[in-house]
């Protein structure tokens, strides 16, 4: 797999619909893959621990998709980490302000314009390439997204999208919800809704790459029409437990 697919995925005209796993099962992560333009790990809210991310890594890059991974809020390190072992980007959740969006963005870049530690052997495996040339080709092929989902992100937007380093942002429609509401949960509300689209549009003027998640595919076909470029839509979790009640209600009609 190209190191830079992700980027290519971006490019295209139409929007790039991700597998979203909270599992820590390689045959889910396979199954997500072959149905889906790419795989997001979940290891903010997600069950699975190092080696199951590593895993999903592996798996996707053998199946020539790209893998991304969410870390823990403010957690640098498993960032560079995630990077080593093969994911094409890395979502650092809650992000306040610039400085953190900096610091994030750099940890996914080697010096001397970042803090990544050079030690990409398992990545430059998995894209087929020599240390070396991953080094060569990472700093702009690996994608760091920060999420914007609280109040002092969307105050210091324009800040946060001048960080020259970093590759884009990912909406959280739950928890912005959440920030914009006074502690409502209102992911498909109208006000949710339009904070998602000035995100965006602000987002992309700025040149920078779009990414949302989605509960369902009205979600996904909204966020679409907003200008969105890759959306992870419902969760590894959600499908099976909707695939049961469906099954179950057919039965018993």
């Amino acid at each position: 797999m190209p190191i830079g697919s992700l980027k290519t995925l971006l490019d295209r005209p139409e929007p790039a619909l991700c597998g979203w796993s909270s599992l820590a099962n390689p045959v889910v992560h396979e199954i997500l893959l072959r149905s889906f333009d790419a795989l997001i790990l979940d290891g903010q809210h997600g069950l699975q621990d190092m080696a199951d991310l590593r895993e999903g890594c592996t798996r996707a890059a053998l199946l020539g998709k790209p893998s991304i991974v969410r870390v823990a809020p403010g957690d640098l390190a498993l960032a560079g980490r995630m990077a080593d072992l093969g994911a094409s980007a890395v979502i650092l959740p809650m992000v306040d302000s610039a400085s953190e969006a900096e610091a994030f963005a750099k940890a996914l870049r080697y010096m001397p314009g970042g803090t990544r530690s050079f030690g990409p052997t398992r990545a430059a495996d998995l894209f087929g390439l020599t240390p070396r040339d991953y080094f060569a080709a990472a700093d702009e092929a690996v994608l760091s997204f920060a999420m914007i989902e609280t109040a002092g992100a969307i105050a210091d937007l324009d800040a946060i999208l001048a960080v020259p380093e970093l590759g884009g942002v990912f909406l959280g429609p739950s928890d912005l919800s959440i920030a914009i509401g006074n502690g409502a949960l209102d992911p498909k509300g109208t006000a949710t809704d339009a904070a998602v689209a000035d995100v965006t549009r602000r987002a992309r003027a700025a040149g920078k790459a779009v990414a949302i998640y989605a509960l369902d595919a009205d979600d996904a076909r909204r966020y679409a029409g907003m200008g969105c470029q890759l959306i992870g839509i419902s969760s590894d979790v959600a499908i099976l437990k909707a695939g049961c009640e469906r099954l179950n209600t057919e039965f018993r009609r």
